[in-house]
């Protein structure tokens, strides 16, 4: 049993997503950050960086912070999502990188300047609005003649699908990038991402182009 401490956001959403995928039993244990409730003793005993998501593996006790790293223990637990070895599982391990160092790190500076203080700061929203654009070519180039960004599923998609989900944050035609739009398409359409986006609480339909 794991224990998956959360809330509605693209970081929490891709545990709860890899949880389904996956197909391993969880408790839900919602951390409404806009409540600070990320900032309680209980919660930074668990995560010490006083960010959702975070995992209490209940069988051997393992607590876990930051989406890459439990998306990767995930996988290496059940043996799926990732390669064992090689390098199948570093390209795997190099999708993941960019999601959370770029696209990841990227629209979330973009959520708070563009979509929550818009006008607050223009150079910055420019910047963050050129790079997102940048992302999302790059993505799309990866994914010209690709069904998955590597070869098979993998933690690499569940990292990057919930960013992508919110394009209407940033104010993207999916249309203009029609590879990563198919990506999302298909992977809106399995059904452990549909029960993953509805953790820890149903905020309406996963958005469609």
């Amino acid at each position: 049993m794991i224990d998956l401490y959360t809330w509605s956001t693209p970081n929490g959403r891709k545990v709860s997503i890899a949880l389904e995928e996956l197909g391993l039993s969880y408790n839900v244990h919602p951390i409404d950050i806009g409540k600070d409730q990320q900032f309680t003793p209980e919660f930074l005993g668990i995560s010490p960086n006083n960010k959702i998501p975070a995992i209490v593996d209940r069988e051997n006790g393992i607590a876990l912070m930051e989406s890459g790293a439990i998306l990767t223990y995930l996988a290496d637990k059940t043996g799926r999502l990732l390669p064992s070895s090689g390098e199948p599982r570093y390209r795997v391990l190099e999708w993941l990188t960019w999601q959370v160092g770029g696209l990841g790190a990227t629209l979330g500076q973009l959520h708070f300047y563009w979509k929550f203080n818009k006008g607050k700061a223009p150079l910055a929203e420019e910047r963050l609005m050129k790079e997102a654009h940048r992302l999302y070519a790059v993505l799309d180039k990866r994914l010209d003649g690709r069904e998955f960004i590597v070869d098979d599923y993998s933690i690499a998609d569940i990292a990057a699908w919930p960013w992508i989900s919110r394009f209407e944050w940033h104010s993207v035609d999916l249309r203009e990038y029609p590879n990563v739009m198919r990506w999302y398409l298909s992977i809106a359409a399995r059904p452990a991402t549909q029960k993953g986006y509805a953790i820890p609480q149903d905020v309406g339909p996963i958005p469609l182009p």
